[in-house]
């Protein structure tokens, strides 16, 4: 792993995005996205399934859950989603706005609270508990309810069902310690999650923020195979700044500088795609067709020469071992509500298991993943699953069925994307 920032892929600029979620279509797994925005509007994680023309995430017994996230990144503007929440003890739903460096902004819901929306920010992934304040309304996992997040470089406004709930000022986020504002201020990805905060595992903090410990054989779990939150619209409006910040009129965003604000953003035409899961900021082209097709040929020779060579290099096995392609998350972590010792587990914790049913009881005979040695407390792409998993299907039917995302070995192309968030390490 690199810590230049020349390995992070650019990130392409926000869009103008009305999104009805009621299909697969544009949905991609993130084992087989390479950074061009223009074919998909979602990067997922996970199980997503289609039910009653709404896009369910879902987080099946001992999973950690789904996550979505887009593909194109805000930098201010607003951000509307329209959605019912799941619920129970340990459940999480979550719509939030995350950046590379880990700036952030929440709709957070706990399953046992289900009058109330938690709106919370983070400047960099520093914690501060005084952030949180809740927004009164009724039962988010019985209503459809519109959340909205309006972000300008001067203020944060939280909306619900077109009533303004909350404003948080920036100049009201002054450090007189850092000479700062801890204010989101860094090009960030819509996310939509289902997470299990009440896993056993998890942080005693998280656990207790959670709503205690998550009962894996809940009535939703017993009739339907899996917990669920409920998506049917997302739109995204952009700031359209003339000029940075705010602005949209390049390609693509990128970090001139490690401190990561607002400053030190880039609105500009780097290329943003990558020519397969094994290229960096460094290498975009790294391991294209072409390549492939060459090295299949150089492979053909070296077969023909390995009998004679093979006594020479048996003393040097070091020379002989495959390159390996390096393994990636899904991404720096949201914010836990845990403490620092605890192990990472964020909004956007997901898992790859498939559901065994549908919201009305009926079930399905998809197969799940092999996710046996997988970290089940956070997106891990390197564990050793031998599964071959298909990626995100399309299909707008109303059965309940959705991809076999799984977790995958290898780099995904949005690992990389967001590796940009090492710089707040820098």
């Amino acid at each position: 792993m690199s810590f230049s920032l020349d390995s992070c892929v650019p990130a392409p600029v926000c869009e103008d995005r009305k999104m009805k979620m009621n299909s697969l279509d544009s949905i991609v797994d993130i084992g087989k996205y390479l950074g061009d925005s223009s074919k998909a509007d979602w990067v997922a994680q996970g199980e997503p399934v289609v039910f009653q023309n709404n896009v369910l995430l879902t987080m099946p017994k001992d999973s950690v859950g789904t996550l979505l996230s887009s593909t194109v990144y805000m930098w201010y503007g607003n951000v509307k989603a329209r959605f019912k929440t799941s619920r129970g003890a340990g459940v999480i739903t979550a719509f939030i706005l995350f950046s590379d460096v880990k700036d952030e902004i929440d709709y957070e819901f706990v399953g046992t609270e289900l009058g109330d929306a938690q709106t919370n920010y983070y400047f960099q992934g520093i914690t501060n508990y005084e952030n949180s304040e809740n927004i009164t309304l009724s039962d988010t996992f019985a209503n459809f309810h519109d959340y909205e997040i309006r972000w300008t470089p001067d203020k944060i406004e939280w909306w619900v069902d077109g009533k303004l709930g909350r404003t948080l000022q920036k100049s009201d986020t002054w450090n007189a310690t850092s000479k700062n504002f801890d204010f989101p201020q860094t090009p960030s990805r819509v996310q939509l999650s289902l997470w299990p905060g009440g896993k056993e595992g998890n942080a005693e903090g998280t656990v207790a923020w959670a709503g205690g410990p998550i009962d894996w054989d809940a009535p939703d779990i017993q009739k339907s195979g899996y917990y669920f939150a409920t998506f049917s619209d997302v739109e995204i409006q952009c700031f359209n700044a003339k000029s940075g910040p705010g602005s949209n009129s390049g390609t693509s965003y990128w970090y001139k500088d490690a401190a990561g604000t607002n400053d030190t953003i880039v609105d500009g035409d780097k290329r943003h795609t990558i020519a397969s899961l094994m290229a960096t900021g460094e290498d975009m082209d790294k391991g294209k067709k072409e390549d492939k097709k060459k090295d299949s040929k150089d492979d053909d020779k070296d077969d023909k020469d390995s009998k004679d060579s093979k006594d020479k290099d048996k003393d040097n096995d070091d020379d002989d071992e495959p390159a390996t392609i390096p393994g990636g998350s899904s991404g720096a972590p949201s914010n836990d509500h845990g403490d620092d010792s605890s192990d990472d587990s964020s909004s956007g914790s997901g898992s790859g298991s498939t559901p065994k049913g549908n919201p009305d009881g009926s079930t399905d005979d998809t197969e799940p993943a092999d996710t046996t040695n997988c970290e089940t407390n956070s997106f891990n792409q390197d564990c050793a699953s031998s599964s071959s998993s298909s990626s995100s299907s399309s299909s707008s039917s109303d059965d309940g069925k959705g991809s076999n995302a799984g977790t995958r070995n290898g780099a995904s192309a949005l690992a990389i994307i967001i590796a940009g968030g090492a710089l707040f390490w820098l």
